[in-house]
C-alpha cells in the first residue's frame, strides 16, 4: 500500500557499512534519519549500535535539519523498546523516554518483521551506503570523516525530486514549518550504569577497565559513557574522566589516581604499571637523579611528593614550577609548591579613569580637624562637670 508523507515526519534507522579504521577493516553502525516529504536525510558513522550512538545521531540530525521532527517512524530497537507488547512498541526503556521527553516529539512503532512500514528509510540507508561509503572509505578519526557525511548531506539538498517540484532544499523549508523548534537546553547522549573498583582501582565499563583513584577501591562507581569521554562518579563528584575505548578488553590508567598509593610505596614508581609509558617532561627526570644523588632513598620519596603535586594541577604547570625549581636550585617539595602558586597568581592591572568621566576630577575635601578638636573639648567639659 501506498504511505502518504506529511510535512513534518522522519524516520530512523541504522545499517552497517565496512571502513578501513587506522588499516583494519572493521564494521560500523551507520545511523540515518530521512524526511520522507523532502527526501532530505542525514548520515554519520559510529563505532558501534548502542544508547549513546542512538541518542547522539537524534542530536546531531536535529541540528542538521535546524528543528525537531514531531513524529518519528522506528522498528522495535532493544535501545528503544524494553519490552514488545502487542507487536508494535510497548515498554520504552529509560534513556529512549529522557530523548523524547527533551525533544517532545512523538514516536511510531513499526509492526514487528513489517520493515514496509518505514520503507522510505529502508531504501535511503542502502542509498547512503552506496553513494558515502563506496568505495570502501579509509579513515583515522570518526568524528573527522562524520563532518564529510555532513558536507555530503547537504550537497544531496541542491537535487530535485522525481515527480516533485523544487529541490529538496526547498522541500526541507515546508517541513521545517511543521516541525518542532529545537529546546534551548543541550541535550547530552550518554549512558549511566552503576559499577565497582576493583582491588587495583579498576572500573569495568563496556568491556573495558579504566582506573580511578586509589581511595575509590572497593567502592561502588557511576559510569557516566558519553560519545567521547567516559566519567566516573562517586556521590555528586566526578573522580575520574577517560577517553571512550569503543574497542574491547583494554585496561586504561591515569598515573595520576596511583600516587598516593605510591608515596607507601616508593619502589613500585620504576615496576608499577601505571607509570610504565608516563611520558613526563625532561625537567622531572633531571629533578629525580639529583634529589636521589643528594638524599638517596629518600630523594625518591621527596620526587614522588612532588608528583602529587598534579594531584592539583595540570602537567604542563607543574612542568614549568619544575624548570624554575632546577634553575634556582629550590628543589624541594614547598619551593615547587610556592613556585606552582606563583605561576598561577596574575599581577594587579593598574586602575584607569579612561572612559569614566563620571569618576575624573573628582576631589576629596581634606578633614576639618578643628570639629574634632572641638568635640574633644565639649567631651572635657562634660566630664568636668
Amino acid at each position: 500500500m501506498p504511505l502518504a508523507h506529511r510535512p513534518g515526519e522522519a524516520q530512523v534507522d541504522f545499517g552497517m557499512a565496512t571502513v578501513l579504521y587506522r588499516g583494519q577493516e572493521r564494521k560500523v553502525a551507520m545511523f540515518v534519519m530521512s524526511l520522507p516529504f523532502s527526501d532530505a536525510l542525514f548520515c554519520q558513522i559510529f563505532p558501534r549500535e548502542c544508547t549513546e550512538t542512538f541518542q547522539e545521531g537524534h542530536r546531531r540530525a536535529f541540528d542538521f535539519f535546524g528543528a525537531v521532527p514531531k513524529r518519528i517512524t522506528y522498528d522495535n530497537t532493544k535501545i528503544a523498546v524494553a519490552k514488545v507488547i502487542q507487536k508494535r512498541g510497548g515498554v520504552f526503556t529509560r534513556e529512549f523516554l529522557r530523548l523524547e521527553s527533551h525533544y517532545l516529539f512523538e514516536h511510531h512503532f513499526c509492526l514487528v518483521r513489517r520493515a514496509n512500514e518505514k520503507g522510505h528509510i529502508e531504501s535511503l540507508v542502502g542509498y547512503s551506503r552506496r553513494n558515502f561509503l563506496v568505495p570502501v572509505p579509509q579513515l583515522d578519526d570518526f568524528e573527522v570523516f562524520n563532518t564529510g557525511l555532513v558536507d555530503s548531506c547537504r550537497w544531496e539538498l541542491n537535487r530535485t525530486l522525481w515527480g516533485k517540484e523544487g529541490t529538496k532544499a526547498e522541500r526541507l523549508e515546508e517541513d521545517r514549518r511543521a516541525m518542532r523548534p529545537l529546546p534551548d537546553q543541550p541535550f547530552e547522549a550518554r549512558r549511566v550504569e552503576p559499577c565497582q573498583a576493583n582491588s587495583l582501582s579498576l572500573v569495568r565499563f563496556d568491556r573495558n577497565d579504566y582506573s580511578v583513584p586509589t581511595e575509590h577501591a572497593h567502592h561502588a562507581v557511576m559510569a557516566i559513557g558519553g560519545i567521547e569521554q567516559v566519567r566516573f562518579v562517586v556521590q555528586d563528584q566526578v573522580v575520574a574522566e577517560h577517553l571512550r575505548d569503543w574497542d574491547k578488553e583494554n585496561v586504561h590508567y591515569d598515573p595520576v589516581h596511583y600516587l598516593a598509593l605510591l608515596e607507601r610505596k616508593p619502589g613500585a614508581l620504576d615496576f608499577g604499571k601505571p607509570f610504565d609509558d608516563w611520558d613526563l617532561p625532561e625537567g622531572f627526570g633531571v629533578l629525580r637523579r639529583q634529589l636521589e644523588g643528594e638524599l638517596g632513598s629518600d630523594g625518591r620519596r621527596e620526587f614522588i611528593k612532588v608528583l602529587r603535586l598534579l594531584e592539583s594541577c595540570d602537567l604542563w604547570e607543574l612542568a614549568h614550577a619544575v624548570d624554575r625549581a632546577l634553575a634556582i636550585g629550590a628543589l624541594t617539595v614547598e619551593a615547587i609548591r610556592l613556585l606552582l602558586q606563583d605561576g598561577r597568581e596574575t599581577p594587579a592591572k593598574y586602575f584607569r579613569l579612561d572612559g569614566r568621566p563620571h569618576l575624573q576630577g573628582h576631589v576629596v575635601p581634606p578633614p576639618k580637624l578643628a570639629l574634632y578638636d572641638a568635640l574633644r573639648h565639649e567631651e572635657a567639659c562634660h566630664e568636668e562637670t
